[in-house]
């Protein structure tokens, strides 16, 4: 017995790896977000399942969707395109893109959040962090 696609002599395309890349990232920000695909479905007028599609690679993005997408997850719509290579800085140290800390303080949340902190002395900024780790022990 033949396949369907071989009956209409036609094979699945595999995904474009960038689409998959992508869909990836979407899918890695939603998390981040705490976002399920019920409620960005919703907020874009689509069903979860498109979404799972868009994160699979199944389905591209368009690019106005995408900015749709990035201004719900507050991100940039470059973060969707990024390849999760580390990138160095000062002291051979380096900044891996795909660390959710890093995705996090690339948000205009995290950005205020790491300004708003800096602004602070620091004994306030040293009883937030004892705070924080008490809170999450």
């Amino acid at each position: 017995m033949l396949s369907e696609e071989e009956e209409t002599g036609m094979q699945k395309k595999s995904p474009n790896p960038i689409d998959v890349s992508v869909g990836e990232n979407l899918r890695q920000f939603r998390q981040f977000a705490g976002i399920s695909q019920s409620s960005l479905g919703t907020a874009l007028g689509l069903t979860f399942q498109q979404i799972q599609k868009y994160e699979s690679g199944i389905n591209r993005i368009s690019a106005s969707r995408l900015q749709e997408i990035a201004t719900l997850l507050n991100v940039n719509v470059s973060a969707f395109f990024g390849e999760a290579k580390p990138v160095a800085i000062a002291d051979g140290a380096s900044i891996d893109p795909a660390d959710p800390i890093i995705r996090f303080l690339q948000t205009s949340e995290g950005h205020t959040l790491n300004k708003s902190y800096w602004k602070l002395p620091k004994r306030l900024r040293h009883q937030i962090l004892e705070l924080a780790q008490a809170i999450s022990n």
